[in-house]
C-alpha cells in the first residue's frame, strides 16, 4: 500500500524498525532494557529528594524561612531549563538516533548528581541542578525511543509499561534515599544515585538496539514548528502542560494537608511518604493494566475517563477529614492517574509521523516541565490565600477541563486527522490499482 502523507507532503510511516521483521524480534529486548533503564533513571534523580532542604543547612542556609524559599527555588531551576532545552534535544534526537539522547540524559544525569555531593554552596548546587535540566531528561528520550521501535498497536501497552517505570522509581527512590541519608549523611547519597544513573546509561548502550539511519534522518525536513503545524499536536501538548500542571498543584502543601489531617507534627514525614509511595507504586501498576486497555477501547476514550475519574477524586481529597480517608482516596487516584500518561503519549505518536517523534516528545517534555515548574508555584499561592484544601479544589476544576476539552475537541480533530490518512492511503491504492 503507497505511504499516507500529511497536508504539508511529510511521509507518515508506522516505526520502520518495528515493522522490518527483524524489529518484531527485537522491540520487545529494546522494550525490557529500556524499562529496568528508565527504572534505575527515576530513582536515582528522586533519590536525593527528601534531604535536599537538610543539605542546604549543611551548606550554609540557617535561616529557616530562607531554607524553605531555597528549596522551591532548587525544585524548580531544573524544571525551567528542561522546558528550554527539551526541544533541543527532540530535533537532535530525530537528527542522530533516539538511543544517543537517550545516554546523553542518563550519562549527564549520572556527572551531575555525582558532583551535587561536592557542592560548596547553594550557589554551587543551584547552578548544577540548571545544568541537570539541560542535560537530562530521561522520560521523554526513552518515550521517543520506545516508540520509534514499537507496532503501533502495540503503543498504549508499551508505553504504559515505560509510565510505569516512572511512577515505580519515582516511589522507591525517595525510600532508598532517605534511607541512605540517614547512614551515610546528606553527601554519599548523590554519587550513589550518579552510579544509579550510571547503571541505567551502560544497559541502554548494551542492551538497546535502534536501527537509526543517520543519512537518512538528516534527509528529513522538518522544524519544530511544522511540528506544531501538524493538526491536532498543539492540542495534545496542551492536554500535557494542563495535566503535569494540575497535578503538581498540591505538592508543595500535601506534607502540610497530612500533618493538619493529623492534628500531630510527629511521624507526619513517615505518614506523607508512606502514603506517596503507595500512591505511586498504584499508579506505576494502574498504567500497565490502563495501557494495554488503551490499545483496545482507544487512547482518547482512556484520557478522558482518567482525567475525569481524577478530577472527581481530587475534589473528594478537599473533603477528606482523616488519613484513612486521605490514604484510600490516594489510592484512587493513583489507579485512575495511571492511565493518563500512556494514552498522552500514545495520542502523540498518533499525531505525528515517525520521523519527527524526537522533536514531537521534546516538545512533549518542555510542556511537562513548564507545567511542574508552575504548578507548585499556584500551589502554594492558592493555599496562602485560601487555605490548605483549596488546591485540590484547583487540581480538580482543572482536570474535569482537560476530560471536557480533550473530549470535545482534541480527540475528533485527531480522529478526523486520521480518517484523512486512512482515506488518501486507500485512495492511493485504488489509484495504483486502475
Amino acid at each position: 500500500m503507497p505511504e499516507a502523507t500529511t497536508d504539508s507532503g511529510e511521509v507518515l510511516l508506522p516505526a520502520p524498525t518495528a515493522a522490518s521483521p527483524d524489529g518484531q524480534l527485537h522491540w520487545r529486548a529494546t522494550l525490557a532494557a529500556a524499562w529496568v533503564a528508565q527504572l534505575l533513571a527515576m530513582a536515582g534523580f528522586s533519590f536525593v529528594m527528601p534531604f535536599i532542604p537538610f543539605y542546604l543547612r549543611d551548606l550554609g542556609v540557617r535561616n529557616e524561612k530562607l531554607v524553605a524559599l531555597w528549596s522551591g527555588v532548587i525544585v524548580t531551576a531544573s524544571g525551567i531549563s528542561m522546558t528550554l532545552f527539551a526541544p533541543f534535544w527532540g530535533v537532535m534526537a530525530d537528527r542522530y538516533g533516539r538511543k544517543a539522547m537517550v545516554q546523553r540524559a542518563m550519562f549527564g544525569g549520572a556527572v551531575i548528581l555525582s558532583l551535587m555531593g561536592l557542592a560548596g554552596n547553594v550557589y554551587h548546587l543551584l547552578t548544577l541542578r540548571i545544568l541537570q535540566g539541560v542535560l537530562t531528561g530521561t522520560v521523554s528520550a526513552s518515550v521517543a525511543l520506545v516508540s520509534s521501535v514499537t507496532p503501533q498497536r502495540r503503543l498504549g501497552s508499551s508505553l504504559g509499561a515505560m509510565q510505569a517505570a516512572v511512577f515505580l522509581g519515582s516511589a522507591a527512590g525517595p525510600w532508598l534515599g532517605g534511607f541512605c541519608a540517614d547512614r551515610l549523611g546528606y553527601r554519599l547519597p548523590f554519587p550513589v544515585a550518579g552510579l544509579m544513573l550510571a547503571v541505567a546509561g551502560i544497559l541502554v548502550l548494551f542492551m538497546v538496539r535502534e536501527d537509526f539511519e543517520r543519512r537518512a534522518a538528516r534527509a528529513q525536513k522538518g522544524t519544530l514548528g511544522q511540528v506544531l503545524s501538524l493538526p491536532g499536536f498543539t492540542g495534545v501538548l496542551t492536554l500535557v502542560l494542563m495535566v503535569n500542571f494540575a497535578s503538581t498543584v498540591v505538592a508543595p502543601v500535601f506534607p502540610l494537608f497530612v500533618e493538619q489531617i493529623m492534628h500531630t507534627k510527629t511521624r507526619v514525614a513517615t505518614v506523607t511518604g508512606l502514603i506517596l509511595a503507595v500512591g505511586g507504586l498504584v499508579a506505576g501498576l494502574s498504567s500497565l493494566v490502563m495501557g494495554r486497555l488503551s490499545d483496545r477501547i482507544g487512547h482518547g476514550r482512556m484520557l478522558v475517563g482518567c482525567t475525569a475519574v481524577s478530577g472527581v477524586l481530587s475534589g473528594l481529597l478537599a473533603a477528606a477529614n482523616n488519613i484513612g480517608q486521605l490514604f484510600a482516596l490516594r489510592v484512587g487516584f493513583g489507579l485512575s492517574s495511571g492511565g493518563t500518561g500512556p494514552a498522552m503519549n500514545a495520542l502523540i505518536a498518533r499525531s505525528v509521523p515517525n520521523s519527527s517523534y524526537g522533536r514531537a516528545y521534546g516538545l512533549t517534555a518542555s510542556a511537562s516541565s513548564l507545567g511542574f515548574a508552575l504548578g507548585p508555584v499556584l500551589g502554594g499561592a492558592i493555599a496562602s490565600a485560601y487555605g490548605l484544601r483549596a488546591p485540590f479544589v484547583a487540581t480538580a476544576v482543572l482536570l474535569v477541563l482537560v476530560a471536557v476539552l480533550a473530549g470535545a475537541r482534541i480527540i475528533p480533530a485527531l480522529d478526523s486527522q486520521a480518517c484523512g490518512r486512512h482515506l488518501v492511503a486507500c485512495e492511493s491504492e485504488a489509484a495504483k490499482g486502475k
